[in-house]
């Protein structure tokens, strides 16, 4: 479920932020809902785009597109399917929030094929992954403020950094077959580049908690998070598949300390 998790933490932020931590239990349950529904049609449209290359990868090579146990149309009708479950609950919610269910829906379309033209494949995932913030909070607020695109901004930045964990279990695999990740793109640096990414993304969380005036016990949160995130960097500096498949999956703590983060100061004011 850690896919699931990575696109449902941040989705509980922006809904934190937005109602100041009492969201509707209603758009809890929408957003909870919608959250898997989306993350599952990207898996399949992801496994469409890629069925050619899959068995061809280590990791994916069982897929059942890759291996012909699943047909391709079957996982086309599986995807519009799913896609139109969720927009069925987006139409739940208010205007703003399924004009902006749009943008969600081709984003997650057009992230699976970016790895054939670009470097910058995990960009375009990020902006797919963090297309639930803005969604959520006009859920809740009908409204799309400064905050907003602070939240946006930073779930990007970590996104990048923790598909770019993924992609280097692919790497040599991708080198061969001429699929093109950041992780390719960066190559010797990695892991600076991580870093890099996930400081800013600390930073646009920063620069949201000073604009709304968060509570110290977000600052802490915040901090605990940046220790664990670094503490996992550590564990895959060696850059075997199996460790930085670990930190990848790990990530999702991340976020899930940043939400107890919100979740603490809104209760605790």
């Amino acid at each position: 479920p850690v896919g699931s998790l990575l696109l449902l933490w941040p989705t509980y932020w922006a809904m934190w932020v937005a109602a100041e931590g009492v969201p509707s239990i209603a758009n809890m349950v929408i957003f909870t809902l919608g959250v898997l529904l989306m993350r599952a049609a990207g898996c399949v449209i992801n496994d469409i785009a890629d069925r050619k290359v899959d068995g061809h990868v280590k990791r994916t090579a069982q897929r059942p597109l890759a291996t012909g146990a699943i047909r391709t149309k079957a996982a086309v009708i599986g995807f519009l399917v799913l896609c139109i479950l969720a927009f069925l609950l987006v139409l739940n919610t208010n205007t703003l929030t399924i004009q902006l269910s749009v943008g969600g829906v081709i984003l997650a379309f057009i992230y699976p094929f970016m790895k054939r033209h670009t470097h910058l494949p995990q960009v375009f995932l990020g902006a797919a992954f963090s297309w639930s913030i803005p969604m959520a909070f006009a859920a809740e607020s009908n409204s799309l403020p400064a905050a907003v695109w602070l939240l946006y901004a930073a779930n990007l930045c970590w996104t990048v950094a923790y598909d770019t964990l993924y992609a280097m279990v692919d790497r040599d695999d991708d080198l061969v077959i001429g699929v093109k990740s950041t992780a390719i793109l960066f190559g010797a640096y990695d892991i600076f580049m991580i870093i890099v990414l996930q400081a800013l993304a600390i930073i646009a969380l920063l620069l949201l908690a000073i604009q709304i005036d968060l509570g110290i016990v977000f600052y802490l949160a915040l901090l605990l998070g940046a220790v664990f995130l670094m503490v996992l960097n550590v564990s895959a500096k060696d850059r075997s598949r199996e460790r930085c498949f670990r930190a990848f999956r790990l990530n999702h703590w991340f976020g899930a300390i940043v939400w107890l983060g919100f979740i603490l100061n809104y209760a605790l004011v």
